[in-house]
């Protein structure tokens, strides 16, 4: 007869069991990744590799904090999108700029962040923490940006998945004359159907330039309010079509309450029935108790909607560092997961919308009655 005390003592014996020299990442994570935030990302990566990437799982990622300098763009987020990991991206505007660089042909160097920064200014170098580059990087960034926003493309509104979209179509085909080989993030959701979204596309260089651009006279404007209908139209296209919705979240800050409010606005604004996202993986440093967790963790957001009750065990968050725990994920899931067929959201978006708008219809007749 199990007792209470059996039932807490059912998981796997803690090893001492030495690390082969040898070791895959698989082994690693599998069997020595033990306890404590090792275990988190153990279970992460468990979750990413059992329930997440099942075929029927529409997976959104949220990115925050300075990645793409660090080169994490081209070496997790490209190869993560390739296979069908990532169906939707939500990211701030300056990881999306900094990135623009690798495919621009230009260099980001490894360096330390224990320099004179007054010495630096002097010599045109900037840094990122313990990333340095030419101050002309950005000048040369700058004025890609510009020209291609000159292009009758732009010249109207629309929402930040279409200005990434053909933002993408012109670094891909720049990627092309330079024989970049390895593909930027814009580049590669303009390749694979991807929608990015930029909840505040001023908030970075690439704004910046756009607001440039409208010094002169131009029809180029974006809509935000547009970029919240589309995702809240994917979450609800995914849980419609029998699926189910899951949510990857590097770091906080916007790009993750953007990610997750998708289902207030679909149960509080819209008055759809709902239940919120089925799986809740999040990578962060940051803490709940002083109110610097964006978007609280995985229990609170069930108070919001933002993730179904019932799925609340089907949740993980890694305290750590985005930079040493992605690429640990990325290798992972690659060796265990075959990739997916690509979901191409962003080709599909005028029929979820057409489902959003229907659904929308009918409840607002049923709560008008």
């Amino acid at each position: 007869m199990k007792t209470a005390k059996t039932q807490y003592l059912r998981g796997k014996q803690i090893t001492q069991k030495p690390i082969p020299g040898d070791v895959t990442i698989t082994t690693l994570v599998d069997e020595y990744f033990q306890a404590y935030n090792a275990a988190r990302l153990r279970e992460a990566c468990h979750l990413l590799t059992q329930k997440m990437l099942k075929k029927d799982v529409t997976i959104g990622m949220s990115l925050t904090g300075a990645l793409t300098p660090a080169g994490l763009g081209g070496t997790c987020i490209v190869p993560l999108m390739k296979a069908g990991f990532v169906d939707w991206l939500v990211s701030t505007g300056a990881n999306l700029y900094h990135d623009a660089h690798f495919a621009l042909g230009l260099s980001m160097h490894r360096g330390t962040p224990f320099i004179d920064d007054r010495i630096l200014r002097e010599e045109g170098v900037v840094r990122i923490y313990d990333v340095l580059f030419d101050y002309n990087v950005l000048l040369s960034t700058d004025e890609f940006f510009r020209e291609i926003f000159k292009f009758p493309e732009f010249d109207k509104e629309m929402g930040t998945s279409e200005l990434h979209y053909l933002i993408g179509k012109f670094v891909f085909e720049r990627e092309k004359i330079l024989g970049v080989k390895n593909h930027s993030i814009l580049a590669a959701a303009y390749l694979y159907g991807v929608p990015v979204y930029t909840p505040s596309p001023g908030d970075s260089s690439i704004g910046m330039n756009i607001a440039a651009i409208k010094l002169k006279e131009t029809n180029f404007k974006l809509d935000v309010f547009q970029d919240v209908n589309e995702t809240a139209a994917i979450v609800l296209s995914a849980k419609r079509s029998g699926g189910k919705s899951g949510v990857f979240i590097l770091g906080g800050g916007s790009p993750k309450n953007f990610m997750l409010q998708t289902e207030p606005q679909l149960q509080e604004v819209l008055k759809i029935d709902e239940k919120g996202h089925d799986y809740f993986l999040q990578i962060t440093d940051a803490r709940p108790d002083t109110g610097g967790l964006s978007g609280a963790t995985p229990s609170e957001a069930v108070s919001w909607g933002k993730v179904d009750p019932s799925q609340l065990p089907d949740t993980v968050v890694v305290y750590n560092d985005s930079t040493i725990a992605l690429p640990i994920i990325t290798s992972y899931v690659l060796t265990k997961v075959k990739p997916r067929p690509l979901k191409k959201l962003y080709q599909r978006r005028k029929k979820l919308m057409d489902i959003l708008y229907q659904e929308y219809i009918k409840s607002k007749k049923r709560h008008e009655k």
